[in-house]
């Protein structure tokens, strides 16, 4: 009489574990869907990748400079001394500036020697090294209700407020607040040093 053989251990994996396993895997791939589109969305409609051309905001952004601006921080957010901003250039509509915002509306600005004051007290300017300041004067103007007086950081090598006026609020769409491109650059716009008034201006 012949033994019958035994049947010996399969190498099938058994199908009761893998039906939870690939629930799991579709979980995650929709998951992962749905958050990789609200990014796209957020950033759609709430970010817009901009170029810096020139050199007029050196040394904080570059000529070629890739950034983000925020185009809804404004309609949350009072527009504040010292932000990078983006706008229509008052005289051009078709082109779009960026300069950092010196003066609130109602104040009086005069500019002696390179050196900003601000209702009579100086502007302490910490982002502009010594050596990008100029020696122009402005003479003491108010700066109309809802505007906006704008200067580069480099001041010899921008065209600004001091040449085409304050900016009216309904220009300004937008605030730098990152910058991506090139690499060394990469981080958030928003730590850069902050300016303040002397005391003869209250």
């Amino acid at each position: 009489m012949q033994d019958v053989p035994t049947p010996g251990p399969t190498n099938q994996l058994d199908p009761a574990p893998i039906a939870p396993l690939r629930r799991e895997l579709r979980s995650w791939t929709r998951d992962l869907a749905v958050a990789l589109g609200l990014a796209i969305v957020i950033m759609i409609f709430l970010y817009q990748p901009v170029k810096v051309e020139g050199t007029s905001m050196n040394p904080l952004l570059s000529d070629q400079e890739r950034i983000f601006i925020n185009k809804f921080i404004y309609r949350f957010e009072p527009i504040e001394r010292g932000d990078v901003v983006v706008f229509w250039y008052p005289l051009d509509r078709s082109k779009s500036f960026i300069k950092r915002v010196v003066g609130l509306p109602g104040e009086v600005i005069e500019i002696r020697a390179g050196h900003v004051y601000i209702n009579g007290g100086e502007l302490a300017d910490q982002y502009v090294p010594s050596s990008y300041l100029d020696g122009s004067n402005y003479p003491p103007r108010r700066i109309p209700p809802d505007s906006y007086f704008v200067m580069g950081d480099h001041r010899d090598s921008s065209n600004d407020s001091r040449v085409f006026g304050p900016v009216t609020r309904q220009f300004i769409y937008g605030k730098a607040v990152f910058a991506y491109w090139p690499v060394d650059h990469f981080g958030s716009l928003s730590s850069s040093p902050s300016s303040t008034v002397s005391a003869a201006s209250k």
